[in-house]
């Protein structure tokens, strides 16, 4: 699958690599920012507190 993504990108292999950071960033920022708040609502854990 990686090498597949790989493949597709075009330019040389550091425009390739900088392709890649710039997804990998907006993927976490979408999975921080959005993802996460949104599922925390709805998974509530109990609330433990250590003494």
């Amino acid at each position: 699958m990686y090498a597949a993504l790989w493949r597709v990108l075009p330019g040389p292999w550091w425009v390739r690599l900088l392709i890649l950071l710039v997804l990998v960033a907006a993927v976490l920022y979408g999975l921080f920012f959005f993802a996460f708040p949104w599922v925390s609502e709805i998974v509530n854990p109990q609330e433990v507190t250590v003494e």
